[in-house]
């Protein structure tokens, strides 16, 4: 477990001040100026040591990414750092909880990131359905302007700092970089076909890069404590901390950070009480939010809580959101149900995910019911592989992973649905 002293988010559960004041407590903002003077190639050089990897879901290295960033613009084109709040991943809760209750770090990280890349202004995208915390992120937002931390000559190190707050309109699509920075500019939420990358052509045509929430919010932290305290947290390649949403049928869902590769079952019985009714009556575990595919209880017993572990079980950390289904849970319909809102989501543009998502969903309300034949699991997940992959954006794989995690580990039940079914009807009809 991860010891106190190694925590980042320290007002994770809303107990302290979220004010400026109650921040600075807590140690939030003490010797910022310092950091920006050491320059941008010492705080990419830190990021890169550290071993951070991207807490939205793709786990890219943040330092490299940072570090894409031109260091000059010949042309005279500013560059942008995008902060990405749109949490719209069904099952992830804890950039809410960061803008709620500790929007200072994230503001501070805003600031040193933009040193980082070179970036004279910064554009946080709020969930539209996040009002109250767009409210308060704003209230901090403000706070850090009227104490010089932020704007012209932020903390009195001379360089300038722009940082807004932008709130969406509520689209899952707008969580992709691409169709985000479409949004923020008034555009429909759509993504848009890579190269360029944002690095080199993102918001208004200007280099861009987009972190997550959490990505930007421990890089204080980081810079303060040293890359190396980072990376000795976790495992090689998995370092540092994270914060993991548990939800689902647990004696008590709640938000936790802890060490990247902790077990699964000691994440589930140390923080939420363990399994309802006991880790016997687990049946299943989404491990990183309703995009990847889920475990059965079997995988779950032993895996680790990192990218490369949930990797090799044919999974993904995703944003940590683990969901948690007891033997109570059909499954199935749990599955066409996550099928039915990746179909509403879809933006349209990609011929295999318009066409293959709504397909899919249809093929898996009738699973539900047993109403198919058993040739049907195979062309399933047949079509599920000819939308993964095809797309221009990860829609198409978020809709195609729960399906196919269902049909490797679940089939039999499929199976089991549909003979029932079957002799159901022959049973009335006789």
């Amino acid at each position: 477990m991860l010891d106190d002293k190694d925590r980042i988010f320290t007002n994770l559960y809303g107990v302290h001040d979220w004010r400026l004041a109650g921040a600075r407590q807590r140690g939030d903002w003490d010797g910022t100026r310092e950091l920006i003077l050491k320059g941008r190639d010492w705080i990419i050089g830190e990021m890169k040591a550290s071993g951070l990897r991207g807490r939205g879901g793709a786990g890219f290295p943040t330092g490299l990414k940072w570090s894409f960033m031109p260091k000059s613009s010949p042309d005279g084109r500013p560059s942008y750092l995008v902060v990405n709040a749109d949490e719209s991943e069904p099952g992830t809760c804890k950039d809410r909880d960061i803008l709620r209750h500790d929007p200072q770090k994230l503001v501070e990280g805003c600031l040193l990131a933009g040193v980082a890349m070179g970036a004279s202004a910064g554009y946080i995208y709020v969930r539209g359905e996040f009002y109250n915390e767009a409210q308060r992120l704003q209230a901090a937002v403000d706070e850090a302007y009227d104490a010089g931390l932020i704007g012209k000559n932020a903390c009195g190190s001379g360089y300038d700092f722009e940082l807004y707050v932008h709130r969406g309109a509520g689209a899952y699509i707008c969580g992709e970089e691409t169709a985000l920075l479409e949004s923020l500019e008034g555009n429909k939420g759509q993504p848009r076909l890579k190269p360029p990358f944002p690095a080199a052509c993102g918001l208004y045509g200007c280099p861009t890069t987009v972190n997550n929430v959490e990505t930007i919010a421990v890089a204080p932290t980081i810079l303060r404590r040293g890359g190396a305290w980072f990376a000795g947290l976790g495992r090689p390649n998995n370092t540092g901390t994270k914060v993991f949403c548990i939800s689902g049928h647990v004696e008590r869902p709640c938000n936790v950070e802890e060490v990247m590769g902790i077990p699964l079952r000691e994440l589930i019985e140390k923080h939420c009480g363990g399994v309802r009714g006991g880790w016997d009556n687990l049946l299943a575990v989404i491990p990183g939010g309703s995009s990847v595919p889920v475990l059965p209880k079997s995988i779950c017993d032993e895996v680790l809580m990192d990218f490369d572990s949930l990797r090799e079980v044919r999974s993904g950390l995703g944003t940590a959101a683990v969901i948690v289904m007891d033997k109570s849970t059909d499954i199935i319909k749990a599955i066409a149900r996550l099928s039915r809102f990746y179909k509403h989501e879809s933006c349209g543009q990609c011929t295999p995910c318009r066409e293959g998502t709504g397909w899919m969903w249809r093929v898996m309300e009738r699973m539900v019911k047993g109403e198919a034949e058993i040739e049907e699991i195979d062309m399933l997940l047949d079509v599920s592989t000819e939308i993964e992959g095809h797309t221009i954006c990860a829609l198409g794989d978020a809709a195609a992973w729960p399906v196919q995690g269902l049909i490797r580990h679940f089939r039999p039940v499929m199976e089991q649905r549909i003979l029932a079914y079957k002799a159901a009807r022959q049973a009335r009809a006789a």
